[in-house]
Protein backbone atom coordinates (compact mmCIF):
# COMPACT_ATOMS: atom_id res chain seq x y z
CA UNK A 1 0.00 0.00 0.00
CA UNK A 2 1.25 3.61 -1.06
CA UNK A 3 0.86 5.88 2.28
CA UNK A 4 2.05 8.83 3.28
CA UNK A 5 1.18 10.29 6.96
CA UNK A 6 0.73 14.20 6.00
CA UNK A 7 -1.95 15.87 6.33
CA UNK A 8 -19.66 2.57 -8.80
CA UNK A 9 -20.54 -0.65 -8.74
CA UNK A 10 -18.79 -2.75 -6.86
CA UNK A 11 -19.11 -6.44 -8.26
CA UNK A 12 -17.97 -8.82 -5.52
CA UNK A 13 -17.23 -6.31 -2.73
CA UNK A 14 -19.62 -3.83 -1.39
CA UNK A 15 -19.01 -0.93 0.36
CA UNK A 16 -20.18 -1.01 4.18
CA UNK A 17 -19.41 -0.42 7.40
CA UNK A 18 -19.74 -2.61 10.54
CA UNK A 19 -22.02 -5.29 8.05
CA UNK A 20 -21.89 -5.97 4.85
CA UNK A 21 -24.69 -3.99 2.08
CA UNK A 22 -26.60 -5.79 0.21
CA UNK A 23 -25.08 -5.15 -3.47
CA UNK A 24 -28.14 -5.56 -5.63
CA UNK A 25 -28.23 -4.33 -9.37
CA UNK A 26 -31.03 -1.63 -10.72
CA UNK A 27 -31.81 -1.28 -14.10
CA UNK A 28 -32.23 2.86 -13.63
CA UNK A 29 -29.02 3.43 -12.04
CA UNK A 30 -26.41 2.87 -13.68
CA UNK A 31 -22.59 3.99 -13.18
CA UNK A 32 -20.43 3.63 -10.19
CA UNK A 33 -22.07 7.10 -8.39
CA UNK A 34 -25.82 6.82 -9.88
CA UNK A 35 -25.82 3.36 -8.40
CA UNK A 36 -25.49 4.48 -4.86
CA UNK A 37 -27.39 7.29 -2.28
CA UNK A 38 -25.44 10.22 -2.32
CA UNK A 39 -24.71 11.65 1.17
CA UNK A 40 -22.86 14.90 2.20
CA UNK A 41 -20.86 15.10 3.82
CA UNK A 42 -19.18 12.78 1.80
CA UNK A 43 -18.26 10.13 4.43
CA UNK A 44 -19.63 7.32 6.16
CA UNK A 45 -19.10 8.20 9.90
CA UNK A 46 -20.79 11.07 11.36
CA UNK A 47 -20.83 12.70 15.17
CA UNK A 48 -24.30 12.94 16.73
CA UNK A 49 -25.67 16.36 16.55
CA UNK A 50 -24.15 16.70 13.25
CA UNK A 51 -26.48 17.18 9.62
CA UNK A 52 -26.34 14.34 7.04
CA UNK A 53 -27.93 14.36 3.88
CA UNK A 54 -29.12 11.02 1.49
CA UNK A 55 -29.76 11.92 -2.01
CA UNK A 56 -31.35 9.82 -4.84
CA UNK A 57 -31.77 12.61 -6.87
CA UNK A 58 -29.17 11.34 -9.78
CA UNK A 59 -31.58 8.27 -10.20
CA UNK A 60 -33.31 8.98 -13.55
CA UNK A 61 -37.12 7.95 -15.06
CA UNK A 62 -40.20 9.28 -13.39
CA UNK A 63 -40.75 5.89 -10.81
CA UNK A 64 -40.60 7.85 -7.74
CA UNK A 65 -37.07 6.85 -6.19
CA UNK A 66 -36.65 7.66 -2.14
CA UNK A 67 -34.43 6.66 0.26
CA UNK A 68 -35.11 3.74 2.44
CA UNK A 69 -33.96 2.52 5.44
CA UNK A 70 -33.24 -1.36 7.31
CA UNK A 71 -35.21 -1.34 10.68
CA UNK A 72 -32.72 -3.11 12.38
CA UNK A 73 -34.89 -4.55 15.29
CA UNK A 74 -37.59 -6.35 12.59
CA UNK A 75 -35.23 -6.67 9.39
CA UNK A 76 -38.02 -4.94 7.50
CA UNK A 77 -37.55 -2.29 5.50
CA UNK A 78 -39.61 1.19 5.06
CA UNK A 79 -39.58 4.15 2.95
CA UNK A 80 -37.34 7.16 5.27
CA UNK A 81 -39.07 10.17 2.75
CA UNK A 82 -41.93 10.13 0.45
CA UNK A 83 -38.96 12.25 -1.71
CA UNK A 84 -35.61 11.57 -3.36
CA UNK A 85 -33.58 13.54 -0.53
CA UNK A 86 -33.82 12.88 2.94
CA UNK A 87 -32.16 15.40 6.08
CA UNK A 88 -31.09 14.34 9.29
CA UNK A 89 -30.54 17.29 11.14
CA UNK A 90 -29.09 16.70 13.56
CA UNK A 91 -28.49 13.29 13.04
CA UNK A 92 -28.78 10.88 16.05
CA UNK A 93 -27.32 7.42 17.02
CA UNK A 94 -30.08 5.47 16.11
CA UNK A 95 -30.11 6.58 12.74
CA UNK A 96 -27.18 4.68 12.20
CA UNK A 97 -27.32 1.79 9.69
CA UNK A 98 -28.29 0.34 5.71
CA UNK A 99 -29.96 2.87 3.51
CA UNK A 100 -30.59 2.44 0.03
CA UNK A 101 -32.88 4.22 -2.95
CA UNK A 102 -35.88 2.28 -4.46
CA UNK A 103 -38.29 2.76 -6.87
CA UNK A 104 -41.90 2.74 -6.45
CA UNK A 105 -41.59 0.01 -8.85
CA UNK A 106 -39.62 -1.80 -6.85
CA UNK A 107 -36.14 -0.97 -8.39
CA UNK A 108 -33.58 -0.97 -5.88
CA UNK A 109 -29.80 0.84 -5.82
CA UNK A 110 -26.42 -0.36 -3.41
CA UNK A 111 -26.71 0.56 -0.07
CA UNK A 112 -24.88 2.00 2.46
CA UNK A 113 -24.13 1.84 5.96
CA UNK A 114 -23.66 4.92 8.03
CA UNK A 115 -22.92 5.44 11.54
CA UNK A 116 -23.38 7.93 14.10
CA UNK A 117 -21.49 8.19 17.15
CA UNK A 118 -21.70 9.60 20.20
CA UNK A 119 -17.86 8.80 20.62
CA UNK A 120 -15.37 10.93 20.80
CA UNK A 121 -13.09 9.75 17.42
CA UNK A 122 -14.70 9.32 13.69
CA UNK A 123 -12.94 8.55 10.38
CA UNK A 124 -13.79 10.28 7.45
CA UNK A 125 -13.05 8.60 4.32
CA UNK A 126 -15.05 8.30 1.04
CA UNK A 127 -18.73 6.97 1.42
CA UNK A 128 -18.75 5.61 -2.37
CA UNK A 129 -16.05 3.34 -3.90
CA UNK A 130 -13.34 5.23 -6.02
CA UNK A 131 -11.65 4.79 -8.83
CA UNK A 132 -8.37 3.56 -9.07
CA UNK A 133 -5.33 5.65 -9.38
CA UNK A 134 -7.24 8.42 -7.53
CA UNK A 135 -5.10 9.84 -4.53
CA UNK A 136 -7.38 9.22 -1.28
CA UNK A 137 -7.16 10.77 1.88
CA UNK A 138 -8.35 9.05 5.14
CA UNK A 139 -9.06 11.75 8.08
CA UNK A 140 -9.09 10.70 11.86
CA UNK A 141 -11.06 13.50 13.90
CA UNK A 142 -11.92 13.72 17.69
CA UNK A 143 -14.99 15.72 18.41
CA UNK A 144 -14.70 19.41 18.33
CA UNK A 145 -10.54 18.81 17.23
CA UNK A 146 -8.39 19.11 13.63
CA UNK A 147 -5.24 17.71 12.84
CA UNK A 148 -4.60 15.93 16.23
CA UNK A 149 -1.93 12.83 15.43
CA UNK A 150 -3.80 9.37 14.34
CA UNK A 151 -2.99 6.15 14.03
CA UNK A 152 -4.36 4.46 11.08
CA UNK A 153 -4.99 0.56 10.85
CA UNK A 154 -6.23 -1.55 7.74
CA UNK A 155 -7.74 -5.10 8.26
CA UNK A 156 -6.73 -4.74 12.29
CA UNK A 157 -3.24 -3.86 11.37
CA UNK A 158 -1.19 -0.94 12.02
CA UNK A 159 -0.11 1.24 8.68
CA UNK A 160 0.87 4.38 9.78
CA UNK A 161 0.83 8.00 11.57
CA UNK A 162 0.05 10.48 10.63
CA UNK A 163 0.79 13.38 12.55
CA UNK A 164 -1.54 16.34 11.22
CA UNK A 165 -4.49 13.23 11.55
CA UNK A 166 -4.43 12.46 8.05
CA UNK A 167 -3.00 9.19 6.06
CA UNK A 168 -2.81 9.97 1.93
CA UNK A 169 -3.52 6.35 -0.23
CA UNK A 170 -1.85 7.90 -3.32
CA UNK A 171 -2.89 6.08 -7.19
CA UNK A 172 -5.07 3.94 -5.00
CA UNK A 173 -5.63 0.28 -6.13
CA UNK A 174 -7.65 -2.71 -5.75
CA UNK A 175 -4.68 -3.90 -2.89
CA UNK A 176 -5.82 -1.01 -0.98
CA UNK A 177 -9.30 -2.06 -0.34
CA UNK A 178 -10.31 -3.10 3.69
CA UNK A 179 -11.28 -2.13 6.47
CA UNK A 180 -9.82 1.38 8.07
CA UNK A 181 -10.09 3.07 11.81
CA UNK A 182 -7.76 5.03 13.53
CA UNK A 183 -7.46 6.45 16.89
CA UNK A 184 -6.07 9.42 18.49
CA UNK A 185 -3.59 9.65 21.68
CA UNK A 186 -5.96 10.20 24.50
CA UNK A 187 -9.25 10.15 23.14
CA UNK A 188 -11.61 7.27 24.65
CA UNK A 189 -10.90 4.35 21.91
CA UNK A 190 -10.85 4.15 18.38
CA UNK A 191 -13.16 5.09 15.63
CA UNK A 192 -15.76 2.71 13.86
CA UNK A 193 -14.39 0.61 11.27
CA UNK A 194 -15.58 1.98 7.42
CA UNK A 195 -14.73 0.15 4.43
CA UNK A 196 -12.88 1.93 1.39
CA UNK A 197 -13.65 0.35 -2.22
CA UNK A 198 -11.53 0.97 -5.60
CA UNK A 199 -13.40 0.62 -8.59
CA UNK A 200 -12.07 0.28 -11.90
CA UNK A 201 -8.87 2.68 -13.65
CA UNK A 202 -7.83 6.09 -14.19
Amino acid sequence: MKTSSSSSVCPVLNMLLLLPAQCQSSPSAQGADAAYPRIEPDRLQFFEYESVSLNCSGFPGPAGWRVMRKQTNSGSSQWENSTRWLLLKPAFVSHSGEYWCESGEGERSRSVNISVTAADVILESPALPVMGGQTVTLRCRKWGHSNLPADFYKDGHLTGTGYDGEMIIESVSKSDEGFYKCSISGAAGASAESWLAVTGQT
